[in-house]
């Protein structure tokens, strides 16, 4: 892996190391496509002591292939202003610049173009339902154009390198995808004529750039992928084309998002293989692109040879220092992505900057960041959840003088319970960083300590931070008095243990969901209600849609929606489902999975023992760990 660090040459174009920055939509930008300064504060932090190349967000190359309302533009009179605004920054750290450029096709958004979805054939794509119609001849020569217009403005704004999207089921992907392209004339009996033409355009407008393919090793769908014989002859004419580099991912934007958003919950073997097959095709220097953020990763590929290159895309977001940290054996102060989608995707799908759950500065303006207090106080900090630790961290980043008390025998609140959920293991690294800052950084930690007025006169706090969490909500049922009942917190601290075989989980939302598919997997008769539409209401959809899907597969779990619980009684559950009232056979356990509510606020003493009190995360209001570790940021930003 040590060569990763090394200065390396691509294209004929020095690179300071072997890391890059792809292309990832931040939102950051005006709806008009122009460059705003939260955009360049991003870019200038990826860029210090960062990958040697940095592929800016993708640019649409006309208005009909835009993902997003606020994307980048290149075919603006001001464009090319605007990207060189982007490249100084990148520049100045000593950095190299790519743009890359794409047609979304099928996978544009209406709301982004003002017009109808356009693909080579007529088309559903499931990942956004939206239906495109085919591409007049005339469309496709716009779009052509487009290519060139853009590549001309990639020069012209100083970027060093071009990235051509020809993967992840984009139009040059669906031009060549034989599944997808049903046309009758040239660019059906020559599926691959589109990608020549392309590649042609590029060339003419910037015919001494260095030219960069992003592909697919697999796009992971057997009935709608392109296959390997047509991602073959990609390849094949990339060679010939005189591109530079390969950069590979996996998936399908329409057909496969789990896999292009690289989810955390999806095995690792597949994009090994995808690697190896690469590899075996090409003498092209290779780009590995997907959950690289691990040392143990980036050496398998580095040992196996499986890339040249390792593309840090949301490990940069949850730590833009990674980069350097790693080089100097600082892997315990490291922040690692959890790769959830949470901040990141989830934020940008709904219209917000993209965030992360582990880096509260991603998305704060430039003017909120954090700067030594002139003023130093005492904070005592009740509750070692995300919201508290995040405050024992970036309050002490102030020059505060930090205690932490957690009432319990270890840090992480839900973090840590969320760790232990199937599928989300990838989480716990960063929960890690965050226990080795309260370990190592503050200037007192204490576990098995309750925040009480004999501590609080003790430390004699400035500041109280209250962040002591949630406890379940507890619904009211007939007969439950009866039951042998788990609230969620219980079962994921261990405090009570799951009794007998037939198990109700009442409540189908995230929690409930997740303590489904753990107890389906043990091969628990489980059952799950809610009473309300829909299933697992807040999560993250690609996160939402694939624990369905898992579910769907077991059949010892049953999910019940419109599904009330009335009563318990000796020997039937009475339940309303739909508006009719059904009996159910009894349950050994019920776990109560039924929302949570925020934790009795500090009594009356230690508030007016005080000056200071702050209530932060689930104390203050239930959400997510997103929201929790913002919460302890900003509340650093106040003192």
């Amino acid at each position: 892996m040590e060569k990763l660090f090394n200065s390396y040459k691509l294209g004929g174009i020095e690179l300071a190391n072997r890391f890059v920055f792809p292309p990832i939509k931040t939102a950051f930008g005006n709806p008009d496509g122009t460059v705003t300064d939260t955009q360049l504060a991003f870019y200038k932090k990826i860029a210090s002591y960062g990958p040697g190349l940095i592929i800016a967000e993708p640019v649409a190359v006309t208005q009909t292939g835009r993902e997003h309302p606020k994307q980048l533009r290149a075919d603006q009179p001001d464009s090319i202003n605007q990207l060189k605004k982007i490249t100084d920054v990148i520049h100045l750290a000593g950095r190299r610049a790519c743009l890359h450029l794409n047609h979304a096709g099928a996978a544009a958004n209406p709301k982004a173009t003002g017009s109808s979805t356009k693909a080579p054939s007529t088309v559903t794509c499931p990942a956004s339902g939206q239906s495109a119609e085919e591409l007049k001849l005339t469309e496709i020569n716009d779009i052509v154009a487009g290519y060139k217009s853009a590549s001309i403005a990639a020069s012209k704004a100083g970027f060093d390198f071009i990235e051509i999207q020809g993967g992840h089921g984009y139009l040059v992907s669906q031009f060549l995808n034989g599944r997808l392209n049903k046309r009758t004339d040239a660019y059906g009996k020559d599926r691959l004529l589109f990608a020549k033409e392309v590649f042609n355009a590029v060339k003419e407008g910037a015919p001494d750039m260095p030219l960069l393919l992003r592909i697919s090793g697999s796009e992971m769908s057997p009935e709608f992928g392109v296959n390997r014989e047509e991602i073959k002859q990609l390849i094949e004419l990339a060679e010939k084309s005189g591109f530079t580099a390969l950069h590979v991912s996996m998936g399908s934007a329409c057909f496969s998002p789990p896999w292009y958003y690289h989810h955390a919950s999806l095995p690792e073997m597949p994009q090994i293989d995808a690697l190896k097959w690469v590899r075996s095709q090409t003498n092209l220097p290779v780009i590995a692109a997907g959950r690289m953020g691990r040392k143990e990763k980036l050496d398998l590929v580095a040992e196996q040879k499986l890339a040249d290159m390792a593309a840090l895309g949301r490990p940069l977001l949850a730590d833009p220092d990674f980069i350097e940290k790693l080089k100097k054996g600082h892997t315990r102060e490291i922040m690692y992505c959890g790769y959830c989608l949470q901040g990141c995707l989830h934020n940008v799908k709904n219209g917000k900057f993209i965030g992360c759950n582990l880096n509260p500065e991603l998305d704060m303006p430039p003017i909120k960041k954090l700067e030594h207090s002139e003023s130093p106080l005492k904070v005592l900090i009740a509750g070692g959840g995300p919201a508290g630790l995040s405050a024992a961290k970036y309050l002490k980043e102030r020059g505060h003088r930090v205690v932490l008390a957690e009432k319990g025998p270890q840090l992480g609140g839900q973090y840590a319970m969320g760790c232990q959920v199937p599928g989300k293991e990838a989480m716990e690294p960063g929960l890690k960083t965050f226990e080795y800052y309260a370990e190592s950084k503050i200037d007192s930690l204490m576990l098995k300590t309750e925040a009480n007025s004999e501590l609080v006169g003790r430390v004699k706090p400035d500041v109280l931070v209250w962040a002591n969490g949630a406890v379940q909500n507890i619904p009211k049922i007939t007969g439950m008095e009866d039951q042998y009942v788990i609230t969620s917190l219980e079962y994921f601290n261990g405090t009570k243990k799951v009794k007998g075989n037939r198990i109700l989980v009442i409540g189908a939302g995230r929690i409930g969901l997740e303590i489904t598919e753990k107890l389906g997997l043990l091969n628990y008769q489980v059952t799950a209600t809610k009473r309300t539409d829909p299933i697992g209401s807040m999560m993250e959809i690609i996160t939402k849609k694939l624990i369905l899907s898992r579910l769907s597969g077991m059949s010892n779990v049953t999910i019940s929606p419109h599904t009330t619980v009335k009563e318990f009684a000796k020997d039937f559950v009475e339940i309303e489902k739909d508006g009719e009232t059904i009996k159910w056979e009894p349950f050994d356990t019920v776990i109560l999975a039924s929302g949570l509510r925020p934790a009795p606020q500090p009594p009356r003493n230690i508030k007016s023992a005080v000056h200071n009190v702050e209530i932060i995360g689930d104390a203050r209001e239930v959400n997510n760990i997103y929201a929790a570790v913002h919460a302890g940021y900003e509340l650093a930003l106040k003192y």
